[in-house]
C-alpha cells in the first residue's frame, strides 16, 4: 500500500502536463489548419504579384497596373461600390428606422421579404431583373408596360449595377443599423418628443446619431459586399462592356488561362487594397466622435399618424418591385421552351425542370458536388471553430488572436480574390503526396474551408461569452481531461451557437459563387456558377429553371430554420428579429 501511495501522488502531478500537452496539441493543429487554408495562399498570392520570378519586381508590377484597361476597371469598381453604398445605407436605415421604432403591420412577414434578396444567391438575383425588364418580360408584357421591343436593357449599364448591388447589399445596412437602434434607450427619444420635437428631428437627432456605429459598420459591410460581388458584375457588366476589376480577373482566366496567373494576383492584389482601404476609413469614421449609448427595454415607438398608411403603402411597394416582380419573370421565363415567348396555357412547360433534375447530368451532378462539399464543409468547420473559439474565449494569445485575424481576412476579401490564391498555392503537386488538386472538387472545398471559417466562428464567440467557465474550471479539478471537458462540458452548452453557425455555412456556400467561379473544371462543378455559364451559352430558360430550384431551396431551408428559432441563440437568423 506504501507503495502504491508512493506512486499515485507523482502519477496525478503528470495528469496536468498530459492535459496541457492535449491543447497544445489541438492549437497546433488548428494553426496548422488555417495556415494552410488562409495564411499559406494569401502568401503565396502577394509574392506571385510582387515577386514572380521568385525576386521582387516593381517594374512589371507597374507595367501592369499602369494599364488604362486596369485604371478604367479599378474607376468603375470605385464608382459602383460607393454609389451602391449609398443606396444601401438609405434604403436599409430607412426600413431599420420603419421596423424598430414604427408600429409596423404585418412586420415580420415585411422583414422577411427585405432580407430575402439577401439570401438568394447574386447571379440568380441579376438574372431574375434581367428577365423582369427585359422587352420580353413576360410579367410586365402582360400588363402592356414592357419596353420596346429592340430597346437595350436598361439594366445593362453602370446605373444598373449600382441599383442591383444596392439592392442585395440593403438587408446587410439594415441588420447593423436594427442593432444599433435596439441598444438606443427609449426615454432620449421621449424626452425629445415631450420637448415638443417632431418626428424628423427625432430622426435626425436622436436615433440616427446614436445609431452611427450601426450605419457605418453596415456601409462598410455593404462597400466590402459590392465590390467583391460577382453575380451581378458578370450578369450586368459583361453584356454592358462595362469592366469591373473582378470581371477583369475572370474574363484574363478565360482568356489565357494559368499563364496569367501573375497578372491576375496584381489584379487581385490591388482589388484586396481597395476592400482594405474602405474598411479602414469606415472604421476610422467610426472612432471619431463615437455616441454609442446602450440601453435597455423597449425601442421608443413613433407614432406615424396619418402618414402610416402611405409609409407601409411604399414599404410594400419596394417589395413588389424589386422582390416579387423579378422572381415572377424568372418563374414565368422557366415554364417557356425559349426566352421571350409569351407564357399561355399553350406554350406553358415543365421541360426546363426535367432538363435540370434528369436530363442534363452536368446540372445534376453540380447539385450534388454542391451538397456534399456544403455539408463537409459545415461538419469540418463545425469542429474546428468550436476549438478555435474556445482557445479565442478562454486561452488569448498572441498566436489565437493572429488565426482570428487570418480568418476574418480570408472572409472580407473578395472570394475571386481567395480563388486566385487557392489556384497559386494548389496548382502544383502537394508535398510528400505529389498530387495536385487543382480542377478538383478538393480545391474548391478548401476555399470553402478559408472563406467560410469567420462565418461559422462568430455565433460561437457569442456563445462562449454567454457560459459560464465554472463548469469547465470544476470539470478541470475533477481531473478530466481537455478533449473530455469539450465533449461533455463545452460541446453540449455550446450545441446552438453551433447549429446556428452550421445554419449560416450551409445557406452561404450551398449556391456560392464568388469563390468557386474560377476553381470550377468540366470534372468539378458546383451549382452556383451554373447560372451564369448556362446564361452565357444562350440558355436563359434553362437557366431559369435552375434560378428557381435554387431560390426554392433558400425558401426551404429558412423555412425550416425557422421552426427551430426558439433553440437557437437569438440573433443566429437575420430574417428574426
Amino acid at each position: 500500500m506504501a507503495d502504491l501511495a508512493a506512486v499515485m501522488p507523482g502519477e496525478r502531478r503528470q495528469l496536468p502536463a498530459l492535459r496541457m500537452g492535449a491543447e497544445t496539441l489541438v492549437l497546433i493543429l488548428l494553426a496548422v489548419f488555417v495556415t494552410a487554408m488562409s495564411i499559406a495562399p494569401l502568401t503565396r498570392l502577394v509574392l506571385a504579384a510582387l515577386a514572380p520570378e521568385g525576386v521582387p519586381d516593381l517594374s512589371h508590377a507597374w507595367d501592369v497596373l499602369a494599364r488604362p484597361k486596369v485604371f478604367r476597371a479599378a474607376l468603375n469598381s470605385l464608382h459602383v461600390a460607393l454609389l451602391s453604398t449609398v443606396f444601401a445605407v438609405a434604403v436599409g436605415g430607412f426600413a431599420a428606422i420603419l421596423t424598430v421604432h414604427c408600429s409596423m403591420r404585418l412586420k415580420a412577414i415585411w422583414v422577411f421579404g427585405f432580407v430575402l434578396p439577401l439570401m438568394i444567391p447574386p447571379q440568380v438575383t441579376a438574372l431574375a431583373w434581367v428577365q423582369a425588364f427585359s422587352p420580353t418580360s413576360p410579367v410586365l408584357g402582360l400588363l402592356g408596360l414592357a419596353l420596346t421591343p429592340g430597346s437595350r436593357h436598361p439594366l445593362f449599364s453602370s446605373w444598373g449595377i449600382v441599383l442591383l448591388l444596392g439592392v442585395y447589399n440593403a438587408p446587410l445596412v439594415f441588420l447593423t443599423v436594427r442593432a444599433a437602434l435596439h441598444r438606443v434607450p427609449a426615454d432620449l427619444s421621449e424626452a425629445a418628443r415631450a420637448a415638443g420635437a417632431g418626428r424628423m428631428r427625432v430622426i435626425c437627432t436622436i436615433l440616427l446619431p446614436l445609431a452611427r456605429s450601426g450605419i457605418l459598420a453596415g456601409a462598410a459591410i455593404a462597400f466590402v459586399s459590392a465590390i467583391g460581388n460577382f453575380g451581378i458584375q458578370a450578369m450586368l457588366g459583361i453584356p454592358a462592356r462595362f469592366p469591373t476589376l473582378i470581371t477583369l480577373v475572370y474574363q484574363t482566366l478565360n482568356s489565357y488561362g494559368p499563364a496569367a496567373l501573375s497578372d491576375m494576383a496584381l489584379l487581385s492584389l490591388l482589388l484586396s487594397l481597395i476592400t482594405v482601404c474602405g474598411i479602414a476609413v469606415a472604421n476610422w469614421l467610426g472612432r471619431r466622435g463615437d455616441l454609442r449609448v446602450e440601453g435597455l427595454g423597449r425601442p421608443a415607438e413613433i407614432d406615424l399618424g396619418g402618414a402610416r398608411r402611405w409609409v407601409e403603402a411604399g414599404a410594400w411597394l419596394y417589395l413588389i418591385t424589386t422582390l416579387l416582380l423579378p422572381l415572377s419573370a424568372l418563374f414565368a421565363t422557366s415554364l417557356v421552351k425559349g426566352f421571350g415567348q409569351e407564357l399561355t396555357w399553350a406554350t406553358v412547360t415543365l421541360e426546363n425542370y426535367a432538363s435540370a433534375l434528369i436530363r442534363q447530368a452536368s446540372i445534376r451532378d453540380a447539385f450534388a458536388t454542391s451538397f456534399v462539399l456544403t455539408i463537409a464543409a459545415v461538419l469540418i468547420l463545425g469542429v474546428v471553430s468550436l476549438f478555435l473559439a474556445y482557445f479565442l474565449s478562454w486561452r488569448r494569445g498572441p498566436v489565437v488572436r493572429a488565426l482570428q485575424m487570418a480568418a476574418e481576412l480570408s472572409y472580407v476579401l473578395p472570394g475571386i480574390v481567395l480563388g486566385v490564391a487557392m489556384i497559386l498555392f494548389f496548382l502544383k503537386p502537394l508535398p510528400l503526396v505529389g498530387v495536385s488538386i487543382y480542377g478538383t472538387v478538393w480545391i474548391i472545398l478548401a476555399a470553402y474551408l478559408s472563406n467560410f471559417l469567420a462565418l461559422a466562428l462568430r455565433p460561437l464567440l457569442g456563445g462562449f461569452a454567454q457560459v459560464d467557465r465554472a463548469l469547465e474550471d470544476a470539470a478541470r479539478v475533477a481531473g478530466a481531461g481537455f478533449l473530455q471537458r469539450m465533449r461533455d462540458i463545452v460541446m453540449p452548452l455550446l450545441a446552438p451557437a453551433m447549429v446556428a453557425g452550421g445554419i449560416i455555412v450551409f445557406m452561404s456556400a450551398l449556391n456560392e459563387i464568388q469563390v468557386s467561379i474560377l476553381l470550377v473544371s468540366s470534372s468539378a462543378r458546383t451549382i452556383g456558377p451554373m447560372i451564369v455559364f448556362l446564361e452565357e451559352g444562350g440558355s436563359s430558360t434553362l437557366a431559369a429553371a435552375v434560378g428557381c430550384l435554387m431560390v426554392l431551396i433558400v425558401l426551404l431551408l429558412m423555412s425550416v430554420t425557422s421552426l427551430f428559432s426558439s433553440r437557437l441563440p437569438k440573433g443566429a437568423l437575420p430574417w428574426l428579429d
